[in-house]
């Protein structure tokens, strides 16, 4: 079992008790308290994901700094500031598609990919999509050939993954606006082609 998964039960009890010491402590309110957890979760959205890889789509050098260093790269467009988990971007090619998960919990890029689907945190996923990618892609609607090579990154506590899915044909003329629109979430996490 890998030290970088967190057990969520513990976790969340770690975090309810800090949670209450606060509020008795009158160092902030349970609304106080909501009012930033809120703020936080605003910022978090699929559309942020998507600006990054439309960027990666139009400008040759971020692509090649978001490979590189996912991180800084994506805090050059506003996202991730203050985020301690390093963030790595795998990059889907005629040859190769990326899926991510987590195997022991959910861990996910919140900031970039907005709260997780229901299915990514599934007991079903987080084991099936490493056992079986390429069925469990399939189910998702997603085939592909079968010279294809599929890898499975497991998200940590530590280390968060996105695809860089691959650009669609004919789609030269579009803006990074237009291009962003294109994208999915589940094209971020390597369950939908774009």
């Amino acid at each position: 079992m890998s030290g970088d998964h967190h057990d969520d039960a513990l976790i969340s009890r770690r975090v309810r008790r800090l949670e209450t010491l606060l509020e008795e402590k009158g160092v902030l309110s349970g609304g106080a308290l909501d009012e930033v957890i809120d703020a936080f979760l605003s910022g978090a959205s699929p559309a942020n994901g998507a600006r990054v890889v439309a960027r990666a789509w139009t400008d040759p050098a971020f692509r090649s700094r978001l490979l590189a260093d996912g991180t800084a790269a994506v805090r050059e467009l506003g996202f991730m500031d203050g985020s301690y988990q390093r963030l790595r971007v795998v990059e889907n090619t005629e040859a190769l598609h990326n899926v991510i998960v987590c195997t022991l919990c959910s861990c996910y890029p919140l900031r970039l990919l907005g709260p997780s689907p229901s299915w990514y945190k599934s007991e079903s996923y987080r084991s099936r999509v490493v056992r079986e990618p390429r069925a469990v892609l399939a189910e998702f609607g997603l085939g592909l050939p079968a010279d294809t090579e599929i890898s499975v990154w497991d998200s940590s506590a530590e280390t968060r993954y996105m695809v860089l899915p691959r650009r669609p044909a004919g789609t030269e003329s579009l803006d990074e606006t237009e291009l962003a629109a294109l994208v999915t979430r589940n094209a971020l996490i390597g369950t939908a082609a774009v």
